[in-house]
């Protein structure tokens, strides 16, 4: 039996002084990964090479002296964010195209810390979670799980909502093997186009939930900038504006888990075109549409629910040109715009342009 980490999101529901003190702690991690980063900076251009060969690098310990507020807050917080910069610096040396780390601003960066599980220091019971430091915090535990809880990471969103990741390890469960493949091609059009091994095609609507509430999010961005910096009235318009950007989310998200839950349940073997959308995004034209249409996400959760679910995930390499080949004779024909949805092969075939796609993708299974 195979132990497999899933992550558990719950929704939290402190008290004025528990939501303090989750606060405190954000601020608390975010400035020890901001000093240790500081101090890495120094020696990375002391030396210009990776400070771990050559220096013994400080822990949030050393900190704790000069800045006694460390001390109140989850000591585990402050070593996961010292180990969140160690990934980040070793991700660097590795490929530096990830980019150098960053130091993280209160502002833009996402409020979070992550602490771990000793000896029983996280556990739910009735209708509660209890957590190192501050004890047991009200939760909504809308589904049950099984396993042992390994580490818990609580954020906060920009609508001042407090959520908990819990992570479980827990035995792979027994799912009845599917028999069917099918071939996925993305668009913009539509969102997905699928083909099953029986030759059934579905096209699957692009919801375009950004495009739908475009309207509402320039008025309410109009609105905040009309408002005065630091008044109470600027801090009531950047909530009003940041729901409507937490509804767009979290539309995007529902529709993505249901549908990638879906194909997953449906499909033993499952073939996706790989889109670069970093370099997609370049086009201005399609830059807003790409943004939206969150491919990048998409397949991120079939990959993880194909592993989770016992499923096989085939990527197709990036220059395997399934629009252009007939899915009929095989014939690779000319470069075609995005303007073109149906041809003709040379064969005589008549071709919906992503539905050929997707039968070309699937094609790959076998």
């Amino acid at each position: 039996m195979i132990a497999l980490l899933k992550a558990y999101k719950f929704r939290l529901y402190p008290t004025k002084s528990q939501q303090e003190y989750f606060v405190k702690t954000f601020g608390c991690a975010r400035f020890v990964y901001n000093k240790m980063l500081e101090e890495r900076i120094r020696l990375y251009e002391d030396s210009k090479l990776n400070p771990d060969a050559k220096q013994k690098l400080p822990t949030p310990a050393k900190y704790k002296p000069e800045f006694p507020f460390l001390r109140e807050v989850d000591s585990l917080s402050l070593a996961n964010a010292q180990m969140d910069l160690n990934k980040a610096y070793n991700n660097f040396f590795r490929d530096p195209s990830v980019g150098f780390p960053k130091f993280k601003s209160k502002h833009n960066a996402r409020a979070s810390y992550t602490t771990n599980n000793l000896k029983g220091s996280i556990r739910i019971e009735d209708r509660k979670v209890k957590l190192p430091k501050i004890g047991f915090v009200k939760l909504k535990q809308h589904r049950p799980f099984d396993g042992v809880i390994k580490s818990a990471t609580v954020s906060m969103t920009k609508t001042s909502k407090f959520f908990i990741s819990i992570l479980v390890d827990q035995s792979e469960e027994r799912w009845v093997p599917a028999k069917n493949k099918v071939g996925i091609d993305l668009g913009l059009e539509h969102f997905a186009i699928m083909t099953n091994d029986e030759w059934t095609s579905e096209k699957v609507a692009n919801p375009r939930f950004l495009r739908k509430s475009e309207e509402k999010i320039k008025r309410a961005q109009r609105a905040l900038s009309r408002k005065k910096k630091g008044s109470k009235n600027r801090d009531k318009a950047r909530i009003i504006l940041a729901k409507k950007h937490e509804k767009i989310v979290n539309q995007r998200q529902d529709f993505l888990h249901k549908l990638s839950k879906r194909i997953v349940d449906e499909n033993q073997v499952i073939v996706v075109e790989t889109l670069k959308s970093k370099n997609m995004i370049k086009n201005h034209t399609i830059a807003k549409s790409i943004g939206d249409v969150s491919w990048y996400e998409f397949v991120r959760q079939l990959v993880y629910k194909c592993t989770f679910y016992g499923r096989t995930l085939i990527k197709a390499d990036q220059w395997y040109a399934s629009t252009q080949i007939c899915s009929s004779c095989g014939t690779k024909g000319e470069k075609k715009t995005l303007y073109v949805r149906e041809w003709t092969c040379t064969c005589g075939a008549h071709h919906d342009r992503d539905i050929n796609a997707s039968i070309n993708l699937l094609l790959l299974a076998d």
